[in-house]
């Protein structure tokens, strides 16, 4: 048995979940780990019923921990009913004192997800490997999106889960932002002259579009964080993982997923996509897909996209000041030097020929 199980008390959960989530059953409680460690917790929970799963933070968690989890709680509990593919929800337990951190319990899902391989950390899509399925498997992606995108979160009970009125005019100094903390929480890491990065922010700033009808927003939208049904065809079947959702532009993640896409002249995948799509549908088609079942103006996609690349770059220079810091291996971090350069010299270029 793990230590993350041997901390939590099955006669307080097993109370616990007959006052809160009796649709699980009613039987002994049984538990296994399926995660643990230092990222997210998740057990399985066995009462006879529905196979369910606790989700809960490390129980070193900060108080940050604890609003992500609420975070992840309130979009499945408002999803029900809706059509946006998600676990079912049961019940969220704010009170530490019953396993020792915040948690919730949501329906445990039969699929399969992409992998992040340990050698370069791209994705490995271990299913429907052959052309067509991968095709369709792209498309799957897109209704995820587009499900979201046209939910009315306001019914769904999310109007006040984020700050949708000037989303996009705040992310270029939000991301400063980020990158501003690294040396506080790296000491020997300090700031880097990095091409591109003062450029970008300055033409994020003075090119924002008028942001499109407010949405949900998942926030890290990848082959990784949905479940696929186990045969074919290629139905998605859950998304997972909502600890950065917020009501913002959902255009910001279509762009997320679109930019892997190859363009309709190219035979491969763009050479920074985080996974090989030469089998998935090219870009354009995508975009236009998304068009048609959405209704949504994608004339300034293009914003998007730069967005995008100044976002990631700046959310994964961390990795660059924890090998500095020696806490990650030195070959590690001269990898993500070389990822937050090429995002930041594409997002430069792409701005120069947007204007």
């Amino acid at each position: 048995m793990s230590s993350e199980q041997r901390e939590i008390d099955h006669e307080r959960l097993t109370q616990w979940l007959d006052a809160h989530a009796p649709e699980v059953g009613s039987g002994p409680l049984q538990t296994k780990l399926v995660t643990g460690g230092t990222t997210n917790l998740v057990v399985a929970l066995d009462r006879g019923g529905p196979q369910v799963v606790l989700r809960s933070p490390p129980f070193t968690a900060t108080p940050q921990g604890y609003k992500t989890i609420e975070r992840e709680a309130t979009v499945l509990r408002a999803l029900t009913g809706t059509g946006v593919p998600h676990p079912r929800y049961y019940a969220y337990c704010a009170d530490p004192d019953v396993i020792g951190v915040p948690f919730y319990v949501m329906e445990q899902v039969h699929g399969w997800a992409a992998t992040i391989t340990e050698q370069n950390e791209t994705l490995y899509v271990p299913r429907f490997s052959s052309g067509p399925d991968q095709y369709y498997l792209g498309y799957a992606m897109l209704d995820g999106l587009i499900a979201m995108a046209n939910l009315d979160y306001e019914a769904a009970g999310l109007q006040s889960f984020g700050k949708p009125d000037g989303f996009l005019a705040r992310q270029p100094d939000r991301w400063m932002g980020q990158m501003d903390t690294y040396p506080k929480r790296y000491p020997k890491y300090e700031p880097r002259d990095l091409e591109g990065l003062d450029y970008v922010a300055d033409w994020l700033r003075a090119n924002v579009p008028d942001s499109s009808k407010p949405g949900l927003m998942h926030g890290d939208y990848a082959l990784n964080n949905v479940l696929f049904a186990n045969n074919p065809p290629a139905r998605l079947i859950a998304i997972i993982d909502w600890e950065t959702a917020t009501i913002g532009d959902p255009l910001l993640d279509l762009a997320g997923f679109t930019q892997s896409l190859r363009t309709t002249s190219d035979q491969q995948a763009p050479a920074a996509s985080y996974f090989d799509s030469t089998n998935f549908p090219p870009r354009s088609d995508a975009l236009d897909y998304y068009a048609e079942k959405t209704g949504r103006d994608l004339s300034h996609i293009d914003y998007y996209f730069v967005l995008c690349k100044f976002r990631m770059a700046c959310m994964i220079e961390y990795k660059v000041a924890e090998a500095i810091q020696g806490l990650a291996p030195k070959a590690k971090g001269e990898r993500f030097d070389g990822l937050v350069r090429g995002l930041l010299l594409g997002a430069q270029e792409l701005a120069r020929r947007a204007g």
